[in-house]
């Protein structure tokens, strides 16, 4: 069968959907990945067949404007905290689904919308697999007559938003129930004859990497897909230093790259918090990009930096890892069983995921307020010195290894295509 990956040009939010893409293409599936031509370089480079739709989006640009202008953190990162909250209240789901629909979802799907249903009519997949907030790929599969499933990156937040924000709504004065997201979608959609329903939102089922113990509570409307994650993380070498086992305890600092080309940076003094790290009984091992590097000072002969390391490889390697709590990141380190010292960003899923994390007993976390170097440096220390963190990890792993392979879930969607179970719900 003809597959479409589809995704907005976003690295960070596609790069756990290229093991399935081999798997499908392993299968002897056609596959395609649409992105906008921001990303075609990077999906190119993964060995996939990448199809350029319409132009690159301006978020990054926006969000740069944003903090120049001093307006505190930037529209469209709706916050639900290090808790889920099951009684968000109207006022606070109807701001959070404008500003996200106009200042985030909006700005990343209309650029991409035309040239991605032209393609699909022409190329006419048999399924189309799109990223969590890349909403034109359902448009396009409808507009196609194609059957479609979401992918998401994290926990399936924005879902379980719709559920309350719908619930809520029905409890409201007519003249008061308006829905933003509805509206948005309803009119792209309605340029190529597709009429709106909620799969447009929450697709017709929906891909989850994420184990049962790291999931949410709350109800989210969609049929969920599990999917065992496999780390990737771009083309790789394996450096000569990780050929050997280490000779001490390997800790490994791995802040992401969305922190410093998003949000300007970080909320610590990475060689303070490198020197901190130094002092322990351990080698420490950070990835940063080397503009990061520069202005570090001088760190400890048991402190490496290098520009980049594969995770896949790094992570078996180590006692402990110290993570912004991004979902690939994160997900790369407990596929190895490796327990986690997380600092989430103050925006999304990362505060949530966290706690998720620690309520399980593999991780600890910091708030980026309290990240500190002495902080760091005696959480880094409990975590490798006490098993019980080593040994929940290991419990996660099992669940994650026992989760359906790419190519168990190439099959099953395969069959759900061909018995047409794919359909409106």
């Amino acid at each position: 069968m003809r597959v479409l990956l589809a995704s907005y040009a976003e690295k960070t939010h596609f790069i756990g959907m290229v093991s399935l893409a081999w798997a499908l293409r392993a299968a002897g599936h056609e596959v395609r990945v649409a992105s906008q031509p921001e990303l075609t370089g990077f999906l190119a480079r993964a060995g996939l067949s990448a199809v350029a739709v319409g132009r690159d989006h301006l978020l990054k640009k926006h969000f740069e404007v944003v903090t120049q202008w001093g307006e505190g953190e930037a529209p469209g990162l709706f916050d639900v905290g290090e808790a889920w909250d099951d009684d968000l209240s109207w006022d606070e789901l109807r701001w959070g689904a404008r500003d996200t629909a106009a200042w985030w979802w909006r700005m990343v799907n209309d650029p991409m919308l035309d040239d991605l249903v032209s393609f699909c009519r022409a190329w006419k997949p048999d399924l189309v697999v799109w990223e969590a907030t890349t909403f034109a790929g359902a448009i396009a599969a409808q507009a196609c007559g194609a059957p479609h499933v979401r992918f998401l990156w994290s926990l399936d937040l924005f879902a379980a938003m719709r559920v309350q924000y719908l619930e809520r709504m029905g409890e409201q004065p007519e003249a008061d129930r308006d829905d933003p997201v509805r509206a948005w979608l309803e009119n792209r959609a309605a340029r190529y004859g597709v009429e709106f329903s909620e799969d447009l939102v929450r697709g017709q089922a929906t891909l989850d990497y994420l184990p049962d113990s790291l999931t949410l509570s709350a109800p989210t409307g969609a049929r969920r897909l599990p999917l065992r994650y496999v780390p990737y993380n771009g083309r790789a070498v394996v450096p000569d230093w990780l050929r050997t086992p280490p000779e001490r305890p390997r800790i490994a600092l791995s802040v992401g790259s969305s922190t410093t080309e998003w949000f300007g940076g970080h909320t610590f003094s990475l060689g303070e918090v490198l020197r901190g790290l130094g002092e322990l009984d351990a080698e420490i091992v950070a990835t940063l990009p080397p503009e990061e590097e520069a202005g570090l000072g001088p760190l400890p002969d048991n402190v490496r930096l290098v520009g980049y390391a594969p995770l896949h490889v790094l992570a078996p390697t180590c006692a402990a890892m110290i993570t912004h709590s991004g979902p690939g990141t994160l997900c790369s380190g407990l596929s190895h069983g490796v327990p986690q010292l997380l600092v989430p960003g103050p925006r999304l899923d990362a505060p949530l995921l966290s706690r998720l994390v620690e309520r399980q007993g593999a991780g600890l976390v910091v708030l980026p307020e309290d990240a500190g170097a002495v902080s760091l440096r005696d959480t880094a220390r409990r975590l490798v010195e006490d098993p019980r963190h080593a040994a929940a990890a290991g419990l996660l792993r099992e669940e994650m290894a026992a989760m359906p392979s790419p190519a168990e879930t190439a099959r099953v969607l395969a069959d759900l295509v061909r018995e047409g179970a794919l359909g409106p719900t």
